[in-house]
């Protein structure tokens, strides 16, 4: 049997070759203390909960949604003004299947067969793969830590913008957890104007910033409309991994070429995750803060008790990852994974997974209680005595 060409660069994703690691040490009755997959374990709001299970039981809710509720856009109108101070129009709004389904997607209406399409590396595996699936050729942009992982647009030489379609843009960022300052969106915008560029903004974790600071949209600069969409998503800022909702918000035209490729794809979001998604944006707040301090206190937990072995990590400033150099004593991130595992059941993410630029890091999701990180670490401590694996 002879498959597309196409599907030939996804080979097993990371996050099942983790998963099957983890199922082994189950069986063999071995504690897991899994900091892979960023899958929350945080509950969404009672009233969340509540909205959905209300609007699940009412049979007119299973029919097919076609398209989005009218409160659901003027929600997403209002929850965009009040949080982010974007004014958005009714045509500048579309839910999705999960920001995932938008980054498969949008290179679909933007980009030819051999388009260039800008992505950073390390990034999350779909800025890539969406892109290669609509046929574009990637350009990766590197994020270095000497840059504070900020995308140094002043190093795309003129002949790859020139040739260059999208550039997709993740702050804050998984998995470097970086967050970028005021001058690069202005610098961004003048940049896609001066190439003719579209710009995809993946602004999924911008409620979880840490230290008293707030995330903020790319869209509240001045001509970003004019040049690209965000997607936000619902997922981690409000613990509805499952239940798939997220937005293409911005420039009307793309939004509108959007629906039209999804009016052929799917259905519309089931109506009562729509409900739910209004419940979340329009609803009491307070969930969302207490999810945010608990995060921060995780991250103070898992950074400091690390360092206390060795292992030298900085506290990231924002999403609900740490991103850290591997180790002294190993060659590659793969192989620090692995032995994390396979000696003490840490399942961490190698930073490989993320592209080229990840080699030598190391992901960690803040998704176990602080007692459970706790534990690892004096796991670690007490078979190690002192020191991480075979080096301090």
């Amino acid at each position: 049997m002879i498959f597309s060409k196409r599907t030939n660069g996804l080979s097993s994703a990371i996050f099942s070759i983790l998963e099957n690691k983890k199922k082994e040490l189950i069986d063999e009755n071995r504690e897991v203390f899994d900091f892979g997959t960023g899958t929350p374990d945080i509950p969404p709001a009672p009233h969340i909960i509540k909205t959905m299970e209300e609007a699940v039981i009412r049979p007119e809710n299973h029919k097919y949604a076609i398209k989005d509720l009218p409160e659901l856009i003027e929600a997403v109108m209002e929850w965009y003004l009040r949080r982010y101070g974007v004014h958005l129009e009714r045509d500048e709004i579309i839910s999705l299947a999960g920001s995932q389904d938008g980054l498969a997607h949008i290179s679909l209406i933007l980009a030819d067969t051999h388009d260039t399409v800008l992505v950073p590396d390390p990034g999350y595996p779909i800025f890539s793969i969406g892109p290669s699936l609509a046929g574009a050729d990637i350009y990766k942009l590197p994020l270095l830590r000497e840059n504070n992982y900020i995308i140094d647009l002043d190093a795309i030489s003129a002949t790859i913008a020139h040739k260059s379609k999208i550039i997709i843009v993740s702050y804050p960022n998984n998995p470097v957890t970086a967050v970028a300052p005021d001058v690069f969106y202005e610098k961004l915008i003048w940049f896609a104007k001066k190439y003719d560029i579209v710009v995809v903004h993946d602004n999924a974790y911008s409620e979880l910033v840490y230290d008293g600071k707030t995330g903020g949209s790319f869209l509240k600069f001045p001509g970003a409309k004019e040049v690209g969409v965000e997607f936000n998503s619902l997922s981690k800022s409000y613990n509805l991994t499952g239940s798939r909702i997220s937005f293409a918000l911005g420039n009307r035209k793309i939004i509108e070429q959007l629906k039209n490729l999804k009016s052929h794809l799917d259905y519309g979001i089931f109506l009562p995750v729509q409900k739910a998604a209004i419940a979340a944006i329009t609803g009491p707040q307070d969930y969302l803060r207490s999810t945010v301090e608990t995060y921060q206190k995780r991250r103070n937990t898992l950074v400091d008790g690390f360092n206390s072995l060795g292992w030298n990590m900085n506290k990231p400033p924002a999403t609900m990852f740490v991103w850290s150099s591997i180790p002294k004593g190993y060659s590659s991130s793969m192989e620090f994974c692995m032995e994390l595992i396979d000696r003490y059941g840490i399942i961490t993410v190698p930073g490989s997974s993320f592209g080229d630029g990840g080699e030598g890091f190391v992901r960690l999701a803040l998704v176990q209680p602080e007692e459970k990180i706790k534990r690892a670490i004096n796991l670690i401590k007490g078979v190690s005595k002192n020191s991480l694996i075979k080096f301090i």
